[in-house]
């Protein structure tokens, strides 16, 4: 019998067992569930068809506190910390009424010089400069005193009104823009998360619901009643009419009047 190569012997072993070993099976890969899409909420204090800023081609909002001029920045922080002191009502309203007049008393010179810029821009414009600047100063009032953004108004205002006594007068313009800024975060805040909410309330679908047909009152015939004089009798049956729906009409921000004078 003819026998093999040693090596050879090997290769076909080697052959053998491999052609006998087991194929391991693929390994299994976990696939995690697709994440639940982000449902975005109404935030607090909104309502549905809220007017609110046109929100910008960088994302910020149409607020009245965007290019201002330092006098119109400086005063603008100050009619912010005048309705905080007017509106913050909690345990700190003491203290933050306090604060507020005590800045008015150090920064009276600054302040007053704000103001005699800020009536010179209305001046420049033309027409009737202090109707535009009076409903100007009326429209800035109620904006600060929107509620849906009290709470963090109100915080800015307290931590506003904390800094500024060490600031220098030199320094006061600029510590006006940086405070607006934060005075202002609270409203932008609520307007980006409307946004979002109304954006995806409008991208889903809604089922039109039927219109009931109304009720319309006709005259029936004319029935005879002995001894009295003949009545029209009316009933009423169901006419279908065309249905109209009432279109949504947004209400107005709430507003006050304040006399900007009678607060100093």
């Amino acid at each position: 019998m003819r026998r093999l190569p040693l090596h050879k012997i090997v290769v076909v072993s080697t052959l053998a067992l491999a052609g006998c070993a087991k194929v391991a099976p693929p390994p299994v890969v976990a696939t995690l569930p697709p994440p639940a899409p982000v449902v975005a909420q109404m935030p607090k204090g909104g309502r549905p068809g809220m007017v609110i800023p046109i929100r910008m081609a960088d994302g910020s909002y149409a607020t009245p506190n965007r290019a201002l001029t330092e006098a119109a920045t400086m005063w603008h922080l100050r009619t912010a910390l005048n309705v905080a002191a007017l509106a913050c009502r909690d345990g700190e309203e003491a203290q933050t009424t306090a604060a507020y007049n005590a800045m008015l008393t150090a920064r009276k010179p600054a302040l007053a010089k704000a103001e005699a810029s800020l009536s010179a821009e209305f001046k420049a414009r033309g027409g009737d400069w202090r109707d535009s600047y009076d409903d100007a100063m009326t429209r800035l009032y109620n904006y600060w005193s929107q509620d849906f953004a009290r709470a963090g108004f109100c915080a800015a205002a307290k931590q506003a009104l904390t800094a500024a006594p060490a600031v220098p007068d030199a320094e006061f313009a600029q510590f006006a823009s940086v405070q607006l800024v934060a005075l202002d975060q609270p409203f932008t805040d609520f307007f980006r998360a409307y946004d979002a909410w109304r954006t995806q309330s409008a991208l889903v679908p809604v089922a039109p619901r039927p219109l009931a047909a109304p009720v319309v009152a006709t005259a029936a015939t004319v029935q005879a009643v002995p001894g009295a004089e003949p009545r029209p009798q009316v009933v009423t049956q169901a006419v279908p009419a065309r249905a109209t729906a009432t279109p949504l009409v947004a209400k107005d921000l709430p507003r006050i009047s304040v006399d900007a004078s009678s607060l100093n």
